[in-house]
């Protein structure tokens, strides 16, 4: 758990007060749990995270359980509003910002988007459903993303509309006066 906590530490370059590093601390903990072998001592163990998990999605606005795998790397950037479903997983470096939701699309069906690596989201976007989101992927702010997608894209849009990065820009007349390249 410590070792955990000293990449997680080192992911928010080493700023202990931020309430995502905060939220680490208790799911690693919560993870930790896992691994006593006497029910006798996880039992305490249990309510201590219970209580701890309660207080820091008070205090942060984040949830995270600690069912959630989740990558070397993993950072919640800014707090407020940030629900992750325990049925969701992520990879490697992604980032979470304000008002993010990854989680069910609909109650009756418990699945919830699997993320790959270097997945960035947007503030406000929800990632909903039994999806899959590839690697090297930007969701936009606000996106409402409910379909897979594919690895180097962009999603943005309600509901989300894919862009393969590196497409070539399309060329827009309006932008022409001003000069600015889309």
């Amino acid at each position: 758990m410590m070792r955990l906590l000293k990449e997680d530490l080192k992911t928010y370059n080493g700023d202990f007060l931020r309430p995502g590093f905060w939220v680490m601390i208790v799911y690693r903990f919560g993870q930790w749990r896992y691994t006593i072998r006497s029910g006798i001592l996880r039992k305490p163990a249990s309510l201590i995270y219970k209580v701890m998990y309660l207080a820091v999605q008070l205090i942060t606005g984040i949830e995270l359980p600690c069912e959630v795998p989740v990558g070397k790397g993993f950072r919640i950037d800014h707090h407020g509003g940030v629900v992750v479903s325990g049925f969701a997983s992520f990879g490697e470096n992604c980032v979470l910002r304000n008002g993010v939701t990854v989680g069910l699309q609909r109650e009756d069906e418990p699945a919830a988007p699997q993320v790959g690596n270097n997945v960035s989201f947007g503030a406000g976007c929800k990632v909903l459903g039994d999806i899959k989101i590839g690697d090297n992927v930007n969701i936009g702010a606000n996106a409402v993303v409910i379909k897979d997608v594919p690895a180097n894209s962009l999603a943005v849009g309600i509901p989300a509309r894919i862009i393969p990065m590196g497409a070539k820009k399309e060329h827009r007349p309006e932008l022409a006066i001003t000069g600015e390249d889309v």
